[in-house]
This record gives C-alpha cells, structure tokens and sequence, in this order.
C-alpha cells in the first residue's frame, strides 16, 4: 500500500523543520547546498506518493506502476539537417544520424506498463525564468512522446499572480506565465502544495517562517494527478 496523505505531512513537517539543523551540523558541504539538496530530493518523494496515492485510488495494480528514470534520446530534427549550408557537415551529419540525440530526463517519470506517460518537475518554488527551462525540456519531450502529461509540481510559487493561492477552485494565473505558457504547445499542469508566495528572505526551513502542508491541499493535487492517469486505468 502507498503512504497515506496524513503519513507525507508528517514527513514534510520532520524533513523541513530538520533541514536547517541537518545543514548547521555539515561541515563538508556549503549550507545553502544542503538546503537545496534536501527540498529537491524532498519534493520528489512527495510527487512518487502523491502518484503512488492516486494511481491505487484509481484502483489501479500497483505493480503496473514504476519510476524508472531512463534518459529519452531526442533525435535531431530532419529539417535543420535539410537546412545546413555546408554539404560536408550535412553528410558528415547523415552519415552519423544515429549518434545526433540529445539526453533528456525529468525529476519524476511515472510510466505505467512500463510506457512514460507522465513527466514532473519537481521545484522547491519556480519563477518564470525556470519555467522557461521546464516548458522547452516538455516540448522536446512531446516530440518522442506526444502524448505525455507534463506536471510542474512545487512548494512554494514565485510565479506572481494566484498560482499562491492553491485553495482556490480556479486558478487564474499570472500575467508572465500566461504569457510564456502562449508559446508553448504544452499542457502544464501547475500544482502548488504551500500557501503564499514564496519570499527570498523567508525561507520556509527557518521555524521563524515554516509553512504547514495542509492534507486538504495536497489532496487536491492528488486529485489532479488521479484525472491525468485515469485514461492508462
């Protein structure tokens, strides 16, 4: 059985508020490292039960459902060849097609039938220049596997607008993200797990400005995720 929504609170709660000592008492490695070391890793064990949750909600077999991250090998795409001035480089290309790739992974593969069908980037907080980064690795993504469910999934949002706000029935957005998401074919499924924007100088590993993972929101972004991989069902 997966772990219950009450049991990653908990988690949550423990991992973050230890955090900050966990990085005091390091001596081999920079503090603000350890700190992103260990939302990241944090984050993307909240995405694999947040799966592993609405995947068995769905009653679906749990041995169906893996993680395996394998690296996708983008291959070049045809019409840049076709565009090259220089003829040696466009044989010397063709001749050698198999070895023009690009290696792409995301934080969180979900494969079902050991087929991808889901990619998630996992962020401790995202802003719009990230989100650039996360919208062209998606798009290259959809060119291998078009029918990918991409997920953005973060603690906190700097993204502006009420991306904040994950309480809300409807979400709204931002003008900039809006914006970015205009140029992108990509169906980005944003889930926001903390409240309230997220403040540089408050930082949520200090007690002082510690955010509570409330279970009804994460229950909701369960629920988002349940909708996506209700299809492979």
């Amino acid at each position: 059985m997966p772990y219950s929504v009450d049991e990653i609170v908990k988690a949550y709660e423990i991992l973050v508020r230890g955090i900050e000592e966990e990085a005091y008492n390091e001596e081999e490695r920079a503090f603000g490292g350890i700190i992103r070391a260990g939302k990241g890793k944090l984050v993307e064990s909240i995405a694999r039960h947040m799966v592993e949750i609405a995947w068995n909600n769905l009653k679906g077999e749990l041995e169906r459902l893996s993680f395996e991250k394998k690296i996708i090998k983008i291959p070049i795409n045809p019409q840049y060849i076709d565009k090259l001035k220089c003829k040696e480089v466009k044989d010397y290309i063709k001749n050698n097609i198999n070895d023009y790739y690009y290696g792409l992974k995301t934080d969180v593969h979900v494969s079902i039938d050991n087929k991808l069908v889901m990619g998630i980037e996992c962020k401790a907080y995202t802003e719009n220049a990230m989100l650039k980064r996360i919208l062209v690795d998606f798009t290259l993504f959809k060119n291998v596997i078009p029918n990918i469910k991409c997920v953005l999934l973060q603690l906190e949002s700097q993204l502006t607008g009420d991306y904040s706000q994950p309480r809300n029935k409807i979400t709204y957005g931002s003008h900039s993200t809006h914006t970015l998401l205009s140029y992108f074919d990509i169906d980005l499924n944003i889930i926001t797990l903390l409240e309230g924007e997220r403040k540089v100088d408050k930082p949520i590993h200090n007690s002082q400005y510690y955010k509570e993972l409330k279970k009804e929101i994460l229950e909701n972004g369960i629920e988002v995720i349940k909708n996506l991989l209700s299809e492979f069902k």
